[in-house]
């Protein structure tokens, strides 16, 4: 492995210096603006894939070159690189960042954890939902950081009460008393001895009368299974919840606008290049997303628990469906019906009552909610209220208040006035000590991912370059042909393309890619938009295969209880489980949400044909 990492090391300076002089003829042979802008996507696409360069600092080629090329002036490119997205993601961060400093992301997960119940089935399922809520408001990277360390002391308390239970057993059978029960055994074998006398006289038989107990064979225990495991149930455990942690924040991420960076990218694709476009925001997308999301943990949660706690998954997930009908046709909370089944289905196990203890002890090692937590909470909650009462759609939004600037105010607006409240509201009570706002500027700066920020804008260069240059319109008619297949097939095509691409690049820079070329796909095509990118930028975050994927399949493969292969095995079940999800709700209910049956008058008028 470690020559592999040598060899890989010498071998990026001939990746960067080779790479552009490979394609040099492009730019010199060919001589149009569409073979110039080619040239420097290409560049980009093979540096983002094989980051031989940061992904920020690749982000800036296009700062350099179409102003040598005469794509774009230096100043326009400039414009480009600062867009509504990163406003939006300033508020964003602010909340993260006081969720974080305060601790309220890990009240927030111990308290469903404890909620759901405490076996290894109903564990995985409450760590899964934990995160996936977390994930919803906070990165996915933030979250499996803050989440895995618990996971890793259940799992550690889970493996020693193991232990402990066996050490139990087998001292049992070496005949060690039970304090609970020693009165008992001293009349048994005190009755045991008489009778023994009793026959021994009556036979004539004058011998001395073995009264001690014969002892017991001893059995070797079976050799320790891998190390640090004693059984295979064991490992099989730590596999599944160290996957679905790593899974569900990145599902999570895909139910709000701001969950994850696709997603900001893609509205910020729209707003720029559709402005007329009013269907894509906060609360359409929620409400399109949030079935998405569920049905995806339901059904990723059966897989894992199959995959590695074993075949009584359909038990445990016909408990869940019934637990779930029963809360809402009752209206009692879903956590309190699964903590009471938990407690009165069975009896609980060794490893079950030490799982629970830790967990208790962990919340309640937090203490009662301060403060600090509770503005947070508030500011929390009346964001996600102004998001969605915005513009809803179904009825009109705070932002008909201000009838003369229609459009003016946007998601970013909200983020950034309750962004600045966190450097406002004081952090501590009022003392003799100095002020101190919730937050602080050193704070906000160590959570604020700037490189996003910049990859982020280098993307939006890049489609305005392709647009300018005529490239991505070049693109759009070389891909013409595949309107001649079904819809649905060619966007199935397309999220398989991009969901297989995204396991070795960047999802930041695989949507960037892709945006420009299949908005003028579906224009050349005649077919809505959105019925198109939806699909994509939310396959772009399907990216389970492997441990350099993404950021939270790394942190949960550096605990050390997975293999490679296992991320690919239960990676490709997720994968086709999140592929067949999107479809379902791209052809039931996205098409009435988002009218997505219809070719909009918002977008550029090329072909009549409809869906």
């Amino acid at each position: 492995m470690r020559r592999l990492r040598c060899s890989w090391s010498s071998l990026k300076p001939i990746i960067i210096i080779s790479t552009p002089l490979a394609l040099l003829p492009l730019p010199l042979v060919i001589r149009t603006k569409e073979a110039e802008c080619a040239y420097i996507l290409i560049i980009m696409a093979v540096y983002w894939m094989t980051e031989v360069l940061p992904l920020s600092v690749t982000a800036l080629i296009p700062a350099l070159l179409f102003p040598l090329l005469g794509i774009m002036k230096s100043s326009q490119v400039a414009g480009v690189y600062f867009k509504d997205f990163h406003l939006l993601l300033l508020g964003v961060i602010c909340l993260a960042t006081s969720i974080e400093k305060w601790g309220l992301h890990r009240r927030i997960a111990l308290r469903l954890v404890t909620g759901l119940g405490v076996n290894p089935g109903m564990l995985m399922l409450g760590f899964m939902v934990g995160c996936a809520f977390l994930s919803m408001w906070l990165s996915n990277t933030s979250t499996v950081a803050m989440v895995m360390p618990i996971v890793e002391a259940v799992i550690q308390q889970v493996l020693n009460a193991s232990e402990e239970a066996s050490k139990d057993h087998k001292g049992a059978l070496n005949g060690i008393s039970n304090p609970a029960l020693q009165l008992e055994d001293i009349e048994a074998q005190h009755d045991q001895s008489e009778s023994e006398k009793i026959k021994s006289i009556e036979a004539g038989i004058m011998e001395q009368i073995q009264t001690a107990p014969e002892e017991p064979e001893t059995v070797e225990p079976p050799p320790p299974y891998s190390g640090r495991y004693r059984t295979r149930e064991d490992h099989m455990m730590c596999k599944g919840l160290s996957l679905c942690i790593a899974y569900s924040s990145s599902i999570g991420g895909l139910t709000t606008l701001s969950g994850t960076s696709t997603n900001l990218i893609f509205a910020e694709y729209i707003y720029q290049y559709y402005p007329d476009c009013t269907v894509v925001n906060f609360g359409n997308w929620f409400v399109l997303c949030l079935p998405i999301c569920i049905i995806m943990l339901i059904l990723s949660w059966i897989f894992l628990h199959w995959m590695y706690l074993g075949s009584n998954f359909l038990y445990m997930s016909s408990i869940f469906f019934i637990l779930l009908c029963v809360s809402l046709a009752h209206s009692l909370p879903f956590s309190s019906l699964c903590f009471r089944a938990s407690l009165c289905s069975r009896q609980r196990t060794e490893k079950e009552k030490t799982t629970a203890k830790v967990l208790r002890d962990q919340y309640d090692s937090l203490g009662p909610i301060s403060w600090q937590e509770i503005i947070t909470l508030i500011i929390f909650t009346l964001m996600a209220v102004l998001w969605f009462t915005r513009n809803p759609g179904f009825m009109p939004g705070w932002s008909s208040l201000f009838p003369n600037y229609p459009g003016y105010a946007t998601d970013a607006t909200v983020a950034l006035l309750l962004g600045f409240t966190f450097f406002i509201i004081p952090g501590h009570k009022p003392s003799a000590e100095r002020y101190e706002a919730l937050i602080t500027w050193k704070d906000f700066q160590a959570c604020m991912p700037w490189e996003i920020s910049l990859l982020v804008g280098g993307g939006f260069a890049l489609a305005e370059g392709t647009k300018i240059s005529g490239l991505s319109t070049w693109v759009a008619e070389l891909l013409t042909p595949l309107g001649n297949l079904p819809i649905l097939a060619t966007v199935t095509i397309a999220c398989l393309i991009v969901t297989s691409i995204t396991e070795v690049a960047s999802n930041a820079a695989t949507m960037t890619i892709f945006l420009p070329i299949l908005a003028p796909l579906s224009e050349a095509i005649g077919v809505n938009p959105l019925y198109m990118l939806i699909p994509t930028a939310l396959c772009v975050s399907f990216s389970f295969l492997l441990p350099v994927s993404n950021p939270p399949n790394a942190i949960v493969f550096t605990y050390g209880h997975l293999t490679s292969m296992d991320m690919v095995k239960a990676g490709l079940g997720v994968n086709v489980i999140g592929v067949l999800t999107v479809l379902l709700a791209l052809t039931t209910w996205g098409t009435p949400l988002l009218n997505l049956d219809t070719y909009p008058d918002w977008a550029p008028v090329v072909n009549s044909t409809g869906v």
